[in-house]
């Protein structure tokens, strides 16, 4: 039989055996296979632990540039041995040495301890037999059918960065089989790719369906790089999910700060014993939302599976696991990488200097213009006036981003121009139904445009004060250039909203689709001066207590017209 032994004796002996005490080697009990499972499950055991435990896997952490010792005894001659190291966050260099057992002291012993410096000097002096050494960030094992008794020394290095590993040795790597086995053709296939999604599948591990073990498999999709182990990949994800704002120096913790971190806070006074009177949260304590660079999806026991939500034309990188879900170890298949497909190319409208546009776009879909000035131009403006719903406008001159905004109604938008430069120009359509709306763009001075010039501003004001029972006063801002402006008049029923007011009316259609009874007049207005270009109306011959929906229209000097936001007014009902 194999040796096995408690953590408490282990520890003693490991000790013994280093500080170089003379006291007689003795027989270890056999392994308690019940005691040991239970001692398993209780991480507290091995926390900070030098002694590696037999047939258990293990988590540590090293600091840049510190070597980290552990330690296991085998006492029997021609025992098998396996050690696994998992590098985790970076490349780990490690090596395995084997030192003898101290024999028998003699019968000269005082049975007082050496001093510190000699025992330092014994360890030290001491290098034992170096079995295996490795450098990388693979998943690397060293196996051994027969080994000889003796202390056996792990000494691992991280010179990169701090880092996360996990470690496993056992005598009994047959009986054991801690990772789940991978399969002859242990590849990540990709079997279908679309714009958005990639499928996946991938041949079943044999510890599963023959071994009867219970396994299940964690798809991780990130678009850096495939990991070789779940290890690398949750230190990741850990980084992404951990991110937040340092907090300010000499601020104390609150409970929901040390939640961030990832630490429960204890009901048994724990603000009590640091102090804390409250439990607001300061700004500077918020993560920032970003969405995560890297996910991870565990399927149960299925060996095909369509990652979804992708965006088009990007490359993905994506590893598959098979997870023991009894022990929770792990073993990678060979990951693979694909791009998604590209988005459907559109046909794309081409736009003329100071030409009118009438563009249609299907529910939630998209049109791209494209405008290429031919002459020198130091500015583009571009008119975008949108019949139905909001439609959003993103602008980008030789592929770079200049603008992405929403845009209802009537918007002007200044592009500051480019020598040679070419827009592409692309508007999305809304969720609720189909779009139409009118587009322009020009290099031409705004007194030679077919739409008129818009102050920032296209509301229409309503005096309060100046309403009676036949009449209401309202005010609207003009421009420089001088624009004829037509107001008109509809009475509405009382419960008439915005709501309702922007579904019946088309915002593109000119007072030439109006009755001519709703019509008020039509004017010529303009100010020199901006802060003056202001212009009241009175509109009489209304009757008292009524509701009416009011529009000013401002028509250009080729016939387009826009219409400026409509204005609800109720006259009052006793004079």
């Amino acid at each position: 039989a194999w040796l096995c032994w408690s953590v408490g004796l282990l520890v003693l002996l490991v000790l013994l055996v280093l500080l170089g005490l003379g006291t007689v080697a003795q027989k270890l009990p056999t392994r308690d296979e019940g005691l040991f499972q239970m001692q398993i499950r209780d991480k507290s055991l091995f926390h900070d632990s030098s002694v590696i435990p037999d047939g258990a896997e293990i988590s540590g952490y090293l600091f840049r540039d510190t070597p980290k010792r552990y330690y296991f005894v085998v006492e029997e001659d021609n025992t098998p041995l396996s050690v696994t190291v998992t590098p985790c966050d970076a490349p780990l260099e490690w090596k395995l040495t084997l030192q003898e057992l101290p024999e028998e002291a003699s019968g000269e012993a005082s049975g007082e301890p050496e001093p510190l410096d000699q025992q330092k000097q014994q360890v030290t002096v001491d290098e034992g037999t170096e079995l295996f050494t490795y450098k990388g960030n693979d998943v690397e094992a060293y196996v051994a059918t027969s080994t000889p008794a003796g202390l056996y020394q792990l000494e691992l290095l991280s010179t990169e960065k701090d880092s996360n590993f996990k470690v496993y040795a056992s005598t009994t790597p047959e009986s054991d089989q801690p990772y789940p086995e991978l399969p002859y053709d242990p590849r990540v296939d990709v079997t279908a790719l679309g714009r958005t999604t990639v499928t996946l599948a991938w041949k079943p591990t044999p510890t599963g369906f023959l071994m009867g073990q219970p396994i299940h498999y964690c798809v991780v999709i990130n678009k850096e790089h495939n990991f070789k182990s779940m290890c690398a990949a949750e230190a990741k994800m850990s980084v992404e999910d951990a991110f937040m704002l340092a907090p300010k120096p000499g601020r104390d913790f609150s409970p929901f700060d040390f939640a961030h971190f990832g630490f429960v806070p204890s009901d048994h006074g724990f603000g009590k014993d640091r102090g804390l009177t409250s439990n607001k949260i300061s700004r500077a304590y918020t993560a920032k939302p970003r969405a995560p660079d890297i996910q991870k999806v565990c399927i149960g026991n299925k060996n095909i599976f369509t990652v979804s939500d992708l965006k088009p034309d990007m490359q993905y990188y994506f590893d598959v696991f098979a997870v023991n879900s009894a022990t929770n170890t792990s073993t990678a298949y060979v990951g693979t990488f694909a791009r998604t497909k590209e988005e459907a190319r559109q046909k794309t409208m081409e736009l003329k200097d100071g030409k009118v546009s009438d563009v249609f776009i299907k529910r939630k879909g998209s049109k791209f213009l494209r405008f290429a000035p031919v002459s020198s131009h130091q500015r583009v403006t571009l008119f975008v006036h949108t019949c139905l719903d909001a439609v959003q406008v993103q602008v980008r001159r030789d592929g770079k981003l200049l603008l992405s905004q929403n845009v209802e109604g009537v918007r002007q938008l200044q592009l500051r121009g480019k020598p040679k430069a070419k827009y592409l120009i692309r508007l999305r359509g809304s969720r609720k139904g189909a779009s139409t709306l009118k587009v322009l763009a020009t290099t031409r001075p705004s007194s030679k445009q077919p739409f008129p010039s818009l102050p920032e501003d296209t509301r229409i004001k309503a005096f309060d004060k100046l309403r009676t029972c036949s009449s209401a006063t309202v005010a609207w801002l003009g421009t420089q250039d001088r624009n004829k402006y037509c107001i008109y008049r509809k009475e509405v029923a009382e419960n008439y909203g915005e709501e309702q007011r922007r579904r019946e009316q088309n915002q593109c259609a000119g007072p030439e689709a109006r009755r001519k009874s709703e019509k008020v007049l039509c004017k010529y207005f303009h100010s020199p001066n901006l802060q003056k270009a202001v212009t009241t109306e009175t509109i009489a011959g209304l009757e008292a207590g009524k509701t009416y929906l009011l529009d000013v229209y401002v028509v250009g000097h080729s016939g387009h017209s826009v219409k400026y936001q409509s204005k609800l007014v109720k006259t009052r009902k006793y004079c």
